[in-house]
């Protein structure tokens, strides 16, 4: 009980003596203070430092950015940017503007184009005197050298001189080599004719003067002679694909052989055929039935048309009358002779197609008829067409 009662009063004083430790080193540390100061923690102000802080300098506030701005052209350039409108501007202000030969200006210029790469003078006032003086050939060539690139030296009249020269070359060259291939164009093109199975294609037709030719009228010399009889009728003009410029109507042949009905040919056809029948189909006759020839009767002469009709076929000789189809001849005892495949026992009219077949071809260059082909299965086709080659069909 009594070690209890020891400890109990130990841990009783332990506070006290703590209590008493602060407030010995509180009235330690306040005793140097003023007592006003230890009553309040603000210094007051006093007349020696009020005379410190008059007199210390102090600098009124300012602001980095200049009130009139910054000026970047100057601390970047050594003369200011002038742009495009405003420099086109002083120079018409000042007068640079305006032709120097047109003299001084007695009143506002106008112009147009202002802020762009081409200002044009719309109106100049009258001037007191304008002297037009014509230029002379040292003066184009010293603006020439002096209104250049000024980086570039200007041209003396030697370096001018050629290339003078050298342009007139290149000039003359470009001339010459456009010439070349008008020339090439020319015969490289193609000429465009007009297709000769349709006569509706034709671009011109054939001069014609109307004066009959020396050979035309010499063949027609040559029929009377042969006892031909036949007129002339005017001429027939459907194209340059059909036609005939010097047509006659024959009607008649030498032994009194009668053409019906009456066919319109060329001379020349006309001539061969006449003396077809005088020398080869008469006698032929004669000789088989003892008795002479006495009508032929054609199917067709002058046609325009294209070969056997056909679409899109050449143009046939029918359409220039030099061709000429027979049907039937007919004796003059009245026989007729059909040109079709005679019967198996009609052995005279056999002979007798044999030698119309055989014979003509010495007078036609083209003897067509039953057995050639389809078209000519009822009559023969004889004419004078021309070929290269001098070669005569006979079929």
């Amino acid at each position: 009980m009594a070690n209890h009662s020891q400890a109990s009063r130990r841990i009783s004083r332990r506070p006290l003596v703590s209590v008493g430790l602060m407030l010995a080193l509180a009235a330690c540390s306040t005793d140097v203070l003023e007592p006003p100061e230890r009553m309040s923690g603000v210094r007051p102000v006093t007349a020696a430092r009020q005379e410190r802080v008059a007199t210390y300098p102090v600098r009124e506030a300012s602001s980095p950015i200049p009130a009139n701005g910054v000026d970047i052209d100057s601390m970047v350039t050594a003369a200011p940017v002038v742009g495009l409108a405003e420099e086109q501007s002083r120079d018409i202000h000042a007068g640079q503007s305006v032709p120097a030969s047109l003299g001084p200006s007695s009143g506002p210029v106008l112009v147009d184009g202002i802020g762009t790469s081409s200002v044009h003078v719309l109106s100049v006032p009258t001037r007191a005197t304008a002297a037009v003086t014509p230029a002379m050939p040292g003066d184009i060539a010293s603006a020439a050298s002096g209104g250049g690139d000024p980086d570039l030296p200007p041209l003396t009249p030697e370096r001018m001189e050629m290339e003078a020269r050298r342009k007139a070359q290149f000039l003359e060259q470009e001339q010459r080599v456009m010439i070349e291939r008008r020339d090439k164009a020319r015969e490289q093109q193609v000429a465009f004719l007009p297709r000769a199975g349709n006569p509706v294609d034709a671009v011109s037709e054939p001069d014609f003067s109307g004066q009959m030719p020396a050979s035309e009228i010499a063949c027609r010399k040559r029929l009377t002679k042969l006892g031909v009889t036949f007129t002339d009728v005017p001429r027939i003009s459907n194209g340059p694909s059909c036609g005939i410029d010097y047509p006659i109507q024959l009607s008649g042949l030498s032994g009194d052989i009668n053409v019906k009905p009456a066919v319109k040919l060329n001379c020349e056809v006309t001539e061969a055929f006449a003396l077809w029948v005088k020398n080869e189909l008469a006698p032929s006759a004669r000789y088989r039935y003892l008795s002479g020839i006495g009508t032929i009767k054609p199917l067709g002469g002058y046609s325009c048309r294209t070969m056997n009709s056909r679409r899109g076929a050449a143009m046939s000789e029918h359409a220039h009358g030099n061709a000429i189809d027979v049907g039937k001849f007919v004796l003059k005892n009245g026989k007729e002779i059909d040109v079709r495949k005679p019967g198996f026992f009609a052995f005279r009219e056999k002979g007798l197609l044999k030698a119309v077949r055989q014979y003509s071809c010495k007078y036609f260059n083209t003897v067509l008829g039953p057995g050639s082909d389809p078209f000519h299965k009822d009559h023969f086709h004889f004419d004078l067409r021309s070929r290269k080659s001098g070669y005569r069909h006979c079929s």
